[in-house]
């Protein structure tokens, strides 16, 4: 028995050890997953409100084009700025040179991103997409993605594109003024035909960024030299701009239905008439009294704002991507009033110009500041638009 024992070969268990192959690709398929999850949350709170930065971006990259335009005639620095702008004007003359193209590529960059992210919502939030269309404040910042465009396809630099003479150029005015008109049929069609959607049920300070889109849309046909199509387009914003200013000035039921974050957007007061000056002189082809009486209406508006601070103190008390409505209203008022002063040239009219191009700056450059240091906390917000009230009309 020992000797048997002994004969016996010993067994010989194989053990694999699995851990080291599974463990790396289960934590880089986990890793995938949230980064895809926290994708989806960020896509699902950017609505198309943040488009207002784009519309900043655009108008303020507009702005420094026009300035700089208007500093290179010198139709207005040698003859009506004073001696003790003496370097202010030194600066200015820099400015063509590097000022505008810097702006526009900023402007490309942060709208073709917020182009591309809400195309990515569109595809995976098409719900949230939809309940914007339905709601009564979110269905107005859709046009906002075309006006921004439209804003920097005119602010454009030469040395990319030329405007009357491309065929790029056109295309994309098509591209673009074709789904602001879409969205005219289905608003302003609404507000006539739809007992549900009466103008004095829905009216609302955003309404106006769908007046916004035909007005710039205008300005970019007048450009083209397409003044038909340019006068369509002014007519059928201004027709509606007239309605819903008297709508929102009696100060109907749907005017309420506004939360205090968002009351910033009463800026867009100043817009419109400041944008269809500008869209006017561009199809009369000088900036004449029609323009110079809706540029003094956005200056009588601008004032009447800021000499009521306690109407914005409850929505200034967080930092909110409500606050870029305070910008592109005063870009919008400064390019009008670079275009005033070019026509008029005097003192006041070259004074006034540059304090509100000043302003409109700061303002912008404060938002921009507000915006990268609060940028963590506006990714983790619910949609500021669709949380406070569900649309009673819908």
């Amino acid at each position: 028995m020992p000797c048997r024992e002994l004969q016996t070969p010993p067994s010989i268990q194989l053990v694999i050890d699995t851990t080291t192959n599974n463990t790396l690709p289960r934590s880089s398929r986990v890793n995938h997953k949230q980064s895809f999850t926290w994708l989806l949350s960020i896509l699902a709170r950017l609505h198309a409100g943040y488009f207002r930065i784009g519309l900043s971006f655009g108008s303020q990259a507009l702005l420094w084009k026009m300035i700089c335009q208007t500093c290179s005639t010198n139709h207005i620095t040698n003859k009506i700025i004073s001696e003790n702008a003496s370097v202010l004007l030194n600066v200015l003359n820099i400015l063509p040179s590097t000022t505008p193209l810097v702006f526009w590529c900023m402007s490309l960059l942060i709208l073709a991103s917020l182009s591309v992210f809400y195309i990515l919502r569109c595809f995976f939030h098409f719900r949230l997409v939809k309940a914007e269309l339905l709601h009564h404040v979110g269905v107005n910042y859709l046009f906002a993605p075309w006006t921004s465009w439209l804003l920097l396809l005119q602010s454009t630099p030469i040395i990319f594109i030329v405007p009357k003479t491309t065929t790029p150029y056109l295309i994309l005015w098509w591209a673009f003024t074709i789904p602001i008109i879409a969205f005219d049929v289905k608003i302003y069609g609404q507000w006539f035909t739809t007992e549900k959607r009466f103008l004095s049920m829905v009216a609302n300070p955003t309404s106006q960024i769908s007046v916004l889109g035909n007005l710039v849309g205008a300005r970019a046909s007048a450009q083209i030299g397409w003044k038909e199509t340019a006068v369509c387009m002014f007519s059928l914003g201004m027709v509606h701009y007239l309605v819903l200013f008297v709508t929102l000035y009696q100060r109907f039921s749907g005017g309420d239905r506004l939360p205090a974050m968002l009351r910033p957007v009463f800026f867009l007061f100043i817009a419109i008439p400041s944008m269809a000056s500008l869209a006017w002189s561009s199809i009369s082809g000088s900036f004449g009294i029609g323009s110079k009486m809706l540029f003094f209406l956005s200056l009588f508006l601008f004032a009447s704002l800021v000499s009521r601070p306690t109407l914005f103190k409850k929505s200034m008390k967080k930092f909110n991507v409500a606050w870029w409505a305070y910008s592109f209203p005063i870009t919008m008022l400064a390019l009008a009033s670079v275009e005033y002063a070019y026509e008029v040239k005097g003192h006041v009219a070259a004074a006034l110009m540059l304090l509100v191009s000043g302003l409109s700056f700061l303002v912008f450059l404060g938002l921009l500041l507000f915006t990268m240091l609060n940028v963590a906390k506006l990714l983790n917000e619910n949609d500021p638009i669709l949380s406070f009230a569900k649309d009673p009309m819908a």
